[in-house]
């Protein structure tokens, strides 16, 4: 096992993965280590979504299409939809991490956050695991084409997915800006 702060510093989003298939073990080890994240009222609002191969395509067909709006030449909008779809088919494994959509926003926020921490700890355990994330968010989230791929119900509300593999190559790390320098130490 390597050391936690080792693992900060050389996880990396991995956006190439090898051909190896992940084993339903190794996912149910990950998802055990995003569960351990702290809970503020331990509401535990995460659920997580594996999506297999057609599910994967079948969000990978809701982002294309998505994509593919911005192309005019409807036969290379269709290309792109079916090139986003392959793509996410072709992963070694993918999550989607909703969460349960309390009515007090003060909790809908603390269960934001806490997922966003659980989602953390997942990132790490992989790395230690000699795995590799690459976090994905946006708009596409609450696209009903999206949200019926991953199998999500009213109530809860995708936060994340993440692509899950082995590394096909470890990139550099990307310059980040010092904490000390985003710091205000206050009397």
């Amino acid at each position: 096992m390597t050391d936690t702060l080792d693992d900060i510093q050389a996880r990396r989003s991995i956006r190439e993965f090898t051909d190896r298939e992940i084993a339903r073990v190794e996912i149910e080890q990950l998802l055990e280590a995003a569960a351990q994240a702290p809970n503020h009222r331990m509401t535990q609002p995460w659920r997580f979504y594996v999506l297999g191969a057609e599910a994967r395509r079948a969000y990978g067909a809701a982002l294309g299409a998505r994509k593919a709006k911005r192309v005019e030449d409807p036969e290379a909008a269709q290309a792109v939809l079916e090139k986003v779809a392959d793509k996410h088919a072709l992963l070694p494994a993918m999550l989607a991490v909703a969460v349960v959509l309390d009515d007090n926003p003060e909790i809908r926020e603390e269960d934001y956050a806490a997922a966003y921490m659980g989602i953390q700890n997942l990132s790490l355990a992989a790395h230690a695991l000699g795995l590799g994330t690459h976090l994905k968010t946006g708009a596409v989230m609450d696209d009903p084409r999206a949200r019926q791929a991953v199998g999500v119900p009213e109530g809860e509300r995708i936060v994340a997915t993440i692509e899950l593999g082995e590394p096909a190559d470890m990139p550099d790390a990307k310059p980040r800006t010092p904490a000390t320098e985003l710091t205000t130490w206050l009397p």
